[in-house]
């Protein structure tokens, strides 16, 4: 069911501009910069290996990009909470080996029947209830086990870049030190500066040029059906919209989940004609927009995920042109900026994850199962993750409420 009021809605966008502040843009802009420099470049290499036209992959890239934004910013006005959209990128790495097996006919109808599957999941609720049995300190270390890559990955590129990495971790402590208000703009200037001195930036033939999106006529087969629209319900809810909303009750946002996997089910359903292959709840950018460090004050912090929507929405009508401007980036650049922009929300869950002592084993077990990032019959680590950390809540609370224990 949605739980929406217009009127609220209305009050959220006339009280946005008291809420923003250049903290929350910049956070809605490196975490959409995330979202495009990893997932995006996924969906280029499936579009590449079914051989589609650069008008599909154009009209592609145009959809997943508009429909994330839209999704973003109206749940973040609807909510006043920052709550984030993405592609399941479990989803597009699917895609990138699966997709040549069907036709791009075929693979919209399964689209569209994927997205039906989210909108009925988001309207009967059962997806709430589920959740609801999850202790928040095994999500909290979940969230922290997704993280602690983008945090080692500064120094991973250390040896590679040391130079840049040094001076965006030297800029972000002395910003932090004399607690200027976004950080992550200063050592993003910093790290562009660098790059740019160092020869390192590809950007120089990028030229903005609008994208037309192309309807494709969907085609429906048992096929697809069962090789893409049951592996990307299953991809999207596991991968993506647990741990999504994972992150938000790790942070106090606990928003009813129902509303959301309707809304972001619609607009997938919208989008699918154009070759958007679903939209869920973002987990790893969320985190930089429900951080402290994207606003001090957690009711204006809505104010990040509006940024966030309208950033994908200025870069999505460019489409192919942002593919090329992000991947002009230097990897190093893009994950040190990341891990950085992460720090807080690392913090957070490692935090939460060792709150309560008597939850620490089940905890501490759900951050090292995500952290390990393992996939199992095509389901990635953060829902494993989750699994095993209720298991181990059920057998060591049974072994504990035994007299014996």
């Amino acid at each position: 069911m949605l739980t929406m009021e217009p009127t609220s809605m209305l009050r959220n966008l006339f009280d946005l501009p008291r809420s923003i502040a250049l903290s929350s843009v910049s956070a809605g802009f490196v975490a959409m910069l995330i979202g495009c420099s990893g997932p995006l470049l996924i969906v280029v290499q499936a579009a590449q290996n079914a051989g589609l036209t650069d008008e599909q992959l154009s009209s592609w890239v145009w959809a997943v990009m508009i429909g994330t934004g839209i999704c973003s910013l109206l749940m973040s006005l609807w909510y006043r909470q920052p709550l984030l959209a993405a592609w399941p990128t479990a989803g597009a790495a699917l895609l990138a080996s699966s997709l040549p097996e069907y036709s791009f006919n075929e693979a919209v109808g399964a689209y569209i029947v994927s997205s039906i599957g989210l909108i009925l999941l988001g309207i009967s609720g059962l997806f709430g209830r589920m959740m609801g049995y999850i202790p928040g300190t095994i999500i909290a270390g979940m969230m922290a086990g997704i993280l602690l890559q983008f945090g080692t990955n500064v120094f991973t590129y250390l040896l590679e870049a040391p130079l840049l990495v040094v001076a965006m971790l030297a800029g972000y402590l002395l910003l932090k030190r004399f607690k200027f208000t976004a950080p992550t703009i200063g050592i993003m200037i910093v790290g562009l500066l660098i790059c740019y001195v160092g020869g390192t930036l590809n950007v120089g033939r990028v030229s903005p040029r609008l994208t037309i999106p192309v309807l494709i006529v969907p085609a429906f087969s048992l096929q697809a059906l069962l090789g893409l629209s049951l592996p990307l319900f299953i991809l999207a809810n596991a991968s993506q919209n647990a741990p999504g909303l994972g992150v938000l009750r790790s942070f106090g946002y606990n928003v009813p989940p129902e509303g959301p996997i309707t809304l972001t089910g619609i607009v997938s359903l919208l989008a699918a004609p154009m070759g958007n292959f679903g939209f869920s709840l973002s987990a790893i950018t969320a985190a930089i927009c429900v951080s402290p460090d994207a606003h001090p004050d957690p009711d204006k912090r809505y104010s990040a995920g509006v940024a966030y929507g309208l950033w994908y929405i200025i870069f999505g009508l460019f489409g192919a042109t942002a593919v090329a401007l992000f991947n002009g980036l230097p990897a190093a650049f893009i994950a040190t900026l990341a891990g950085l922009s992460l720090l807080g929300a690392i913090n957070a869950g490692l935090t939460g994850a060792m709150s309560e002592p008597t939850e620490r084993e089940p905890a501490l077990l759900a951050f090292l199962i995500t952290a390990s990032n393992i996939t199992i019959l095509g389901i990635g680590a953060p829902f494993w993750g989750l699994v095993v950390g209720v298991a181990a809540h059920w057998i060591l609370g049974s072994a504990k409420a035994r007299p014996n224990a």
